[in-house]
């Protein structure tokens, strides 16, 4: 049922104006004055306003502001006797929704009613899925609770609601744009765009195109203007995945942006300005990169405002089983089949397994093992053949608690604690760089 409230000083006209809508099967609210409204729309689910402009205790044209401020879905039609452009043009900048005068134009007050119903559940719709994707990417939905995990959100809760540019790096399939959506919701620009690209999966050319936008003509091809995602992020966060893989001639530009905040569009002259929040990711060694010089020193210096390293899914032996018992039950659902429990078995191989592919992989897994299941238990026969025997990339089969399994989890911390400087973890190691080397490659770690 929806829900009209009339406010207007005239009892009769007031009656006359509810018989009306209600004989259109809505609930109809009435109130002689504005205090008296404004009680009714605190207490009851209003979605239109109908209210006279001249009131014992108030102008209509000025109470509109208040209603918006305090109940922003609601629609306000305005009514008045002695219609004045300067009031209509005033009412329509406080947000009313139309001006209409009594008398002359009742006959368009039903149908000015259905108009303001369907803004109204636009909007209502609108904010529902806000709403949803507010929650779908809210940190409480990161699930998990390791130490390591809880440090990272912790440190991700801390940078959301600044401006500063954060980088996020960590092995692929750990996660990084769930968490750059996180801090885009947690933000001060959330309700803005949120626009993600991926570096890697554009050559040169196109990328710039991608990202900059260009002018028809520009190039072959360019039939029409085409907006990049600077231009689409601004008020809100541009999300750059794999950010390493951006050609060293693009990154001059980028940092250009980053500084300026001004970009130029292929084939244009003159510049533009977008103000948005970069979050970067990157599976690469960023300070490493920048050494060896297939990375900018000055744009690694520029994203690395704020790093968040996110750990692997191997460092993160607790979040193994809330997370499979999460997937195993959004995959039951999406495959119409009866929730599915875990067996002790499924789950020890999986807190024993190498995870080279991180959560991405333990996702990948849960899916195929409840397609596969004809029961309600997944057991470890479900499992991929090297899970199930534990195989690592050098395709030896090997106990997650053997001396090698030990050994190679340990030289991949030190690793990741030099950031992949290869002479100091040989050092922190108490080994030659050779040996170092001979592991890395036994071990077939990157």
């Amino acid at each position: 049922m929806k829900n009209i409230l009339i406010i207007d000083d005239e009892q009769k006209l007031r009656g006359l104006l509810a018989r009306i809508i209600k004989s259109e099967g809505f609930e109809v609210l009435e109130a002689p004055d504005l205090k008296t409204g404004f009680k009714k729309l605190e207490h009851n689910d209003i979605d239109v306003v109908l209210c006279d402009v001249k009131l014992p205790d108030g102008n209509g044209v000025d109470f509109v502001q208040k209603i918006k401020r305090s109940f922003p879905l609601v629609e306000v039609i305005l009514l008045t006797a002695f219609g004045k452009i300067s009031d209509g043009v005033q009412a329509m900048k406080n947000g009313a929704f139309d001006y209409i005068v009594k008398g002359d134009d009742n006959e368009k007050i039903i149908p000015l009613l259905y108009k303001a119903l369907e803004k109204v559940q636009l909007q209502k719709k609108v904010k529902q899925l806000e709403k949803r994707i507010s929650d779908k990417y809210s940190f409480d939905n990161i699930i998990g609770k390791s130490k390591a995990l809880e440090q990272v959100i912790d440190l991700a809760k801390r940078v959301s609601k600044t401006d500063s540019t954060v980088l996020l790096t960590g092995e692929t399939g750990t996660g990084k744009e769930v968490f750059a959506q996180a801090i885009h919701e947690n933000s001060n620009r959330v309700g803005k765009s949120f626009v993600a690209l991926n570096c890697s999966t554009f050559s040169k050319e196109i990328l710039e195109s991608e990202l900059f936008g260009h002018k028809q003509g520009a190039f072959t091809g360019a039939l029409k203007d085409k907006k990049g995602f600077i231009e689409e992020a601004n008020g809100g966060t541009l999300f750059l995945d794999e950010i390493g893989e951006m050609p060293i001639e693009l990154q001059a530009k980028l940092l250009r942006v980053l500084e300026t905040s001004e970009y130029i569009q292929i084939g244009d002259t003159t510049s533009k300005k977008s103000n948005f929040r970069l979050i970067a990711a990157t599976n690469r060694d960023l300070k490493t990169e920048s050494e060896e010089h297939r990375f900018r020193s000055d744009l690694y210096f520029r994203l690395n405002i704020f790093e968040i390293k996110i750990p692997p899914l191997r460092e993160r032996i607790k979040d193994i089983a809330p997370l499979a018992h999460s997937f195993a039950s959004q995959f039951s659902a999406k495959t119409n089949k009866k929730t599915v429990s875990i067996d002790t078995e499924f789950l020890h191989k999986l807190e024993t397994y190498h995870w080279p592919g991180n959560v991405r992989e333990l996702k990948n897994v849960i899916e195929r093992s409840v397609i596969l299941v004809d029961g309600e238990i997944l057991n470890e026969e479900l499992l991929p053949y090297e899970i199930q025997h534990q195989i690592d990339k050098t395709n030896k089969i090997v106990s997650a608690f053997s001396m090698q399994s030990v050994e190679k989890l340990h030289i991949q911390k030190v690793l990741n604690y030099t950031k992949g400087n290869k002479a100091e973890t040989a050092r922190l190691l108490e080994i030659g760089i050779a040996t170092l080397y001979r592991k890395l490659d036994e071990y077939n770690i990157q």
